[in-house]
């Protein structure tokens, strides 16, 4: 099954635009696969991995005539991993300025490492894009819709990364052993993680609550560390593409909840693999958890492929009454209650404060022709 992946033509659109593109995504989503596929019909383009020695060597704290030499004289090179590069900001500023005509493409697998490296000296140079996990309407499109439909259950176990999409065999043991060999991989080698462990607990507290709202300060305190240290860890987690927050919506402060955030994760095999999970929906506890964070990422996913910028949250207030997703697009709303069955949503407080704003039923039905729309 050949899945092709959406953000391709947004990338080559921009290509020798004078910018660098800088592609993130987490470990194993398919970002050198994709850049290999950009170059393919590209004639005289270099596909060079930060991961060899000499490579590093050749862009660390060379002069950009000296970095020329080694690169030769392509079209488009792309340095995948550049985040393994010491100082890869300046050597990329340097690379673009002398030679504006040099298409460069840099991949990074995770942000905190390559954007704090190239953030100040590439302001301005460069055009950045996250790479997910397949989309369900990618996958759609590869398999058609009515096998996609059949499969969408099996998706919300075992997740969209390209390995476990397309492989044959054992998915759950393709997720476990992925999740051991890469999940937590960049996570770890950041030097102010003191207690490595604390990080795989936090992420299974998290996961457990995924889709609920998260309280840091019991967080913090199961795990015996301060709240500021799981902030901190929260957000590389986020930077390595394992989660998300979602925060609260509010317009009227005093009756809305607008304290706590919620914390979603961008795969649910990633995420099923932390809780030791893989049972089918019928035999869980929390597939209305699985579902509304299914849809909440596979929504974002849509919006991307089609360049919209939204601003995602959830709603709730003090008594209690909520909505799963509000999708805020300039002045337009959307709302979606999110139930696996076809249980009708309770949405009376909703309609009373966003009268003009109906809220979406998105249940096991209706889902799939949701996330395949071009027109949302």
């Amino acid at each position: 099954m050949i899945i092709k992946r959406s953000i391709k033509s947004q990338i080559e659109r921009l290509l020798f635009t004078g910018k660098i593109i800088i592609l993130y995504g987490a470990r194993q989503v398919g970002k050198t696969t994709l850049v290999k596929e950009i170059i393919s019909t590209i004639p005289n383009s270099l596909y060079l991995s930060c991961d060899e020695p000499d490579v590093r060597d050749a862009l660390t704290d060379k002069t950009s005539s000296s970095m020329k030499t080694f690169i030769g004289d392509p079209k488009v090179v792309v340095l995948d991993e550049a985040r393994r590069v010491p100082n890869i900001g300046l050597s990329l500023k340097l690379l673009h300025d002398a030679y504006p005509s040099l298409q460069i493409i840099a991949t990074g697998s995770s942000s905190f490492e390559l954007s704090n490296k190239i953030s100040e000296p590439l302001t301005g140079r460069n055009l950045s894009f996250t790479l997910y996990p397949i989309s369900y309407k990618e996958y759609a499109d590869a398999l058609g819709h009515i096998e996609a439909r059949r499969g969408l259950e099996y998706r919300m176990i075992f997740g969209m990364y390209p390995d476990i999409v397309t492989a044959q065999g054992n998915p759950e043991e393709q997720v476990r052993k992925l999740a051991e060999d890469y999940l937590f991989k960049d996570v770890l080698k950041v030097d102010s993680i003191r207690k490595p462990m604390v990080i795989e607990k936090l992420a299974k507290l998290l996961a457990m609550q995924s889709g609920a709202e998260v309280s840091y300060n019991e967080i913090a305190e199961k795990l015996e560390i301060s709240r500021p240290t799981v902030l901190s860890y929260i957000r590389l987690l986020e930077q390595s593409f394992i989660l998300f927050r979602l925060p609260p919506f509010g317009k009227n402060k005093r009756n809305e909840i607008t304290q706590f955030e919620k914390i979603f994760f961008y795969d649910m095999g990633m995420r099923n693999a932390i809780v030791g999970d893989f049972s089918l929906l019928d035999n869980r506890q929390d597939k209305g958890q699985l579902f509304e964070n299914f849809f909440v990422i596979e929504r974002i996913k849509q919006y991307e492929s089609l360049e919209r910028h939204v601003n995602n949250y959830f709603w709730r207030t003090k008594n209690g009454s909520e909505v799963d997703l509000v999708e805020e697009e300039g002045n337009t709303l959307r709302a979606f209650e999110c139930k696996w069955s076809d249980k009708s949503p309770k949405t009376r407080a909703w309609r009373n404060y966003f009268p003009s704003t109906p809220v979406s039923l998105v249940d096991s039905s209706s889902i799939h022709d949701i996330l395949v729309s071009s027109k949302l």
